[in-house]
């Protein structure tokens, strides 16, 4: 409640600024929002959105996707509302026609944290025509990553880290048709692991990938991992967590016959996409509830986009995907280390008590470290919200969790 009394107090004073501007009162916008105009009506709609989402997942026991950035704005803006001063802030944008040809760097952090076992896996290939060498036709400018978050054993998840790259390469679809040679590896993964009679066909895993060839990025994800984009101190998520109780996930497992139970498929999964698991599945080629299927995303990165975070749902159970990109960002405008950044963020998801192990991937496209956000004073009169703020209130506002 305290949430939405802030936010609602924030968009009044926006909108009734614009409204006495618009009446011909000399007001300046009190602020102009990074990255696009404000909408008042979205804005409202988002938040009712945002809120009611917080509730459902806070009703389930597990935080809000939104937790963090909502504490941050808690702490940070409630003592500063009442002072906040008419100003207009601008942000520098970069040239839309520069050439951006992304450099490929990354660092990685994988933790047992307070499981038994470790059954996550990663891969990181920051060049593709280096591993690859000669043996396949592919001389763009490349790089693949990919977290598995095993269960029920360990063989599933390092089964696929060891051959997911294999396939894709080696379907008939690649290189012209990168995504339909994904979606297939995936599937091929799946029926591969279920021949392998030296290994335990039961246990099972997620699986995240990031394929990038030049400018363009393809995420494919099987199950609850989730990839982040930075974009200039925004969180894009570029993945749908897929979990037997979101909605379209449970129709389609109610239509094929399976039933979701206190959140999990059939009383026994708490993913509703997965490779392996065959003491759950049919006859090869079946429709079956449990999916390998992965969904795809695919985008161009700009010179706007700064990294990747690639992270099991240990990650995400503790921490919403804005308030690890404002971790990320933080920690590489000060040292620029991948790897040290993807420690940080398991060091406070630690902190935080996840229960689940913890793999984390940070994939930077610069050799330089994110710039600070240069904000321009229109007016003398100070600012009393700092960019980082703004950053984690447009995340709240826009739906970002």
């Amino acid at each position: 409640m305290v949430v939405r009394s802030i936010i609602s107090e924030l968009l009044f004073v926006i909108y009734m600024i614009e409204k006495s501007s618009a009446d011909g009162m000399d007001f300046s916008p009190l602020i102009t929002v990074l990255e696009g105009d404000f909408n008042m009506e979205k804005a409202s709609a988002v938040e009712t959105d945002t809120l009611d989402d917080s509730t459902k997942q806070m009703s389930k026991g597990k935080p809000p996707r939104h937790i963090s950035s909502m504490q941050h704005i808690t702490s940070t803006t409630t003592s500063r509302l009442q002072d906040v001063d008419v100003c207009s802030l601008v942000m520098k944008s970069p040239d839309e026609k520069s050439e951006f040809l992304p450099v490929y760097r990354s660092g990685s952090c994988a933790e047992q944290g307070a499981k038994q076992f470790m059954e996550d896996e990663h891969i990181c290939i920051d060049d593709l025509v280096e591993h690859l060498g000669a043996s396949v036709d592919f001389s763009s400018l490349g790089a693949f990553y990919g977290v598995f978050d095993g269960h029920g054993g360990t063989d599933a998840a390092l089964f696929v880290r060891k051959n997911i790259l294999r396939y894709i390469v080696e379907d008939s679809y690649f290189p012209l048709c990168v995504k339909k040679a994904i979606k297939n590896a995936f599937l091929k993964a799946d029926y591969e692991f279920a021949d392998d009679s030296s290994l335990d066909i039961s246990s099972g895993t997620t699986a995240l990938t990031a394929f990038i060839f030049g400018r363009r990025l393809i995420i494919a994800n099987a199950g609850d991992c989730r990839a982040v984009l930075g974009r200039r101190g925004r969180a894009i998520e570029l993945s749908k967590d897929h979990k037997p109780n979101c909605i379209a996930e449970k129709v389609r497992i109610e239509k094929l016959g399976g039933v979701v139970y206190d959140g999990y498929l059939n009383g026994q999964l708490s993913v509703a996409r997965a490779i392996g698991d065959w003491h759950m599945k049919g006859p090869k080629g079946s429709a079956c509830p449990l999916s390998p299927e992965p969904e795809l995303q695919e985008t161009d990165l700009s010179e706007e986009d700064e990294f990747l975070i690639m992270g099991c749902d240990g990650l995400w159970d503790v921490m919403s995907s804005q308030c690890a990109v404002t971790i990320a960002r933080k920690e590489l405008m000060i040292h620029n280390d991948p790897e040290r950044c993807s420690r940080e963020l398991v060091r406070e998801a630690l902190k935080r008590n996840t229960c689940d192990n913890l793999t984390v991937i940070v994939v930077c496209f610069s050799p330089d470290p994110p710039q600070r956000i240069e904000i321009r004073m229109q007016s003398r009169v100070r600012r009393s919200i700092s960019a980082e703020g703004l950053n984690l209130l447009k995340g709240v506002l826009d739906g970002y969790p």
